[in-house]
């Protein structure tokens, strides 16, 4: 498929020689080809009609997908309907083209989970005016089914009803039951990515737990694009369920948590300027956390402090315009994305007893990454975050987190991919904890196997993406992996568990190619190489993940 910069056939008039284009006419008509969107934007072209083509999930004029399979696939199918797509375009008729605005179009509608493919291209140019075509592709949206998953000894299913894409308006409806080591549940939603002008998210979530419940309301206009002047939302949920203590592998205490928690903002930006984006929003948050023991539950050591805090707070956002599209990293032939550019995040607030806290405390969070392109075919991408309040010792709490990727391929099929990551937990609580085990990393091992208050965890894989393509849905890749970890306290934790612990595997990854959930199933073996007796010596795992 063509992308932004793509050159259609066509005949070029005489006229773009007057606008100034580079290559004389008489050439450009001899070649029989368009200019790119950077001669037309260097030209000064302004933007003529603008075509929406939505295409149906297979093309039957390929013989590879014309056959009873896809065209009853494509004939149950209800297409993406124009007006969907051409609202969520950066560009209007009537602007001058710009290479920046085209290029971030496509990256946003790819991020749609309804559309496989995205093409913009040139298709007429006359009198310094530019026919633009938005070609899309749909992926199939309907998910009827049955998942089973296992790590870290457990066992996971569930059970899916979804519409990701209703009468082709981008509105996606489900019902999602799931059953694992800790609850059921029972999730009923239904969102609006692109409510209104495009760009505004309707979000309503009822989730309901064999220990409680959640509710979930989200009504947002976010920072969408790097030039967007301003965003502004409200998020509000409530809930109840029963929270684990874990020790030794082993759930040691528990307790009912209920939280009620809402948040406001709005923000200013002048959008993109000279390659930086700066944000500047305010808001104010509400918490309200209530803890109880249940006689019929395990009583943990220390039950946490109730609170509530009512918090106005100041934001900033600063973001390098540096991406880079890439293939081949985290998904299999399929268009990534990755922020190679400075981003971080700062966000200050006061809670103030007179707005109904218990205590006046400050409450701070911030964040940044970076990439950085080592050389041809090597990237490193690096971020830092902490967050925490502090005013009131007995719910002063912090938490540091960093992490290292790299990606580093040896040739086209085959990549080798590390990942370092660590956290630091402050917190009187012991019932909060940072937990390792098959479900977070440390694949040869049972769930929540260590727990406490500092964790490291180091993955390695060797990946290879093959060019198998079953059915024209799927996409198949493989992997070898080693992963070394630790989660501990001090001395007197984790007596069971202790040291560093580490495991080999291997594994298989396929990734749902025409679904819009495009998930990546993994299945793998891992061997733990330091395992106590009750340990079983292979752990078989079968997860449902968003990347490999």
């Amino acid at each position: 498929m063509a992308f932004c910069s793509a050159i259609l056939a066509c005949t070029l008039g005489t006229a773009a020689a007057q606008e100034g284009l580079q290559a004389p006419a008489g050439a450009r008509a001899a070649s029989g080809k368009l200019p790119s969107f950077a001669e037309l934007e260097a030209a000064g072209a302004k933007i003529g009609e603008i075509r929406i083509d939505p295409q149906n999930i297979f093309d039957l004029e390929d013989p590879k997908e014309n056959g009873v399979l896809y065209r009853a696939a494509n004939a149950l199918h209800i297409r993406t309907r124009p007006e969907v797509i051409r609202r969520q375009l950066l560009f209007r008729s009537g602007e001058p083209v710009s290479v920046h605005v085209i290029d971030e179009t496509e990256r946003l509608l790819r991020g749609n989970q309804s559309l496989y493919d995205v093409s913009i291209r040139p298709v007429a140019y006359h009198d310094g005016v530019v026919d633009i075509e938005v070609t899309t592709r749909d992926t199939w949206t309907l998910l009827v089914g049955v998942s089973a998953s296992r790590e870290g000894g457990s066992n996971r299913h569930g059970v899916t009803l979804r519409e990701n894409n209703t009468l082709g308006t981008g509105i996606q409806v489900g019902i999602n039951r799931t059953s694992d080591f800790d609850r059921t549940g029972t999730e009923y939603r239904i969102t609006d990515n692109h409510a209104f002008d495009g760009w505004t998210t309707v979000d309503y979530a009822l989730t309901q737990y064999s220990d409680g419940e959640l509710k979930y309301f989200q009504l947002a206009r976010p920072f969408y694009s790097l030039d967007t002047r301003w965003g502004a939302g409200f998020t509000g949920s409530k809930g109840s369920r029963i929270e684990s203590v874990y020790t030794n592998g082993v759930i040691s205490g528990q307790y009912r948590h209920k939280q009620d928690r809402a948040e406001a903002f709005g923000g200013l930006s002048r959008g993109l300027v000279e390659g930086w984006v700066h944000r500047y929003s305010a808001g104010i948050s509400y918490t309200m956390d209530a803890y109880d023991l249940d006689p019929n539950l395990p009583t943990p050591a220390e039950l946490p402090q109730d609170q509530t805090l009512v918090v106005p707070f100041l934001r900033y956002e600063l973001v390098q315009d540096k991406y880079e599209k890439v293939k081949n990293r985290d998904l299999i032939e399929r268009p990534e994305y990755f922020l190679m550019g400075w981003q971080s995040i700062l966000q200050l607030g006061r809670s103030l007893t007179s707005l109904g806290s218990t205590q006046d405390l400050w409450q701070y969070s911030a964040s940044a990454s970076d990439g950085l392109k080592l050389s041809a075919g090597q990237t490193l991408l690096a971020s830092a975050s902490i967050s925490g309040q502090s005013g009131y010792a007995p719910l002063n709490n912090q938490l540091s987190s960093g992490s290292i990727r790299y990606y580093g391929r040896a040739r086209g099929d085959l990549l080798f991919f590390a990942s370092l990551a660590g956290d630091v937990l402050k917190d009187p609580n012991s019932t909060n904890q940072l937990l390792l085990g098959g479900d977070t990393g440390l694949r040869g091992y049972p769930r929540n196997y260590q727990a406490g208050n500092q964790r490291v965890l180091l993955n390695l894989e060797q990946r290879m993406y093959t060019d198998w393509y079953p059915f024209r849905l799927f996409r198949v890749g493989g992997a070898v992996f080693y992963d070394l970890g630790r989660a501990w306290t001090g001395p007197t934790e984790n007596t069971a568990n202790t040291g560093w612990l580490s495991d080999v595997g291997l594994g298989l990854r396929i990734v749902s190619a025409r679904a819009s959930s495009a998930n990546v199933y993994h299945i793998d073996l891992a061997f733990p190489l330091n395992r106590d007796p009750g340990i079983k010596p292979v752990q078989f795992l079968v997860t449902t993940q968003t990347s490999f």
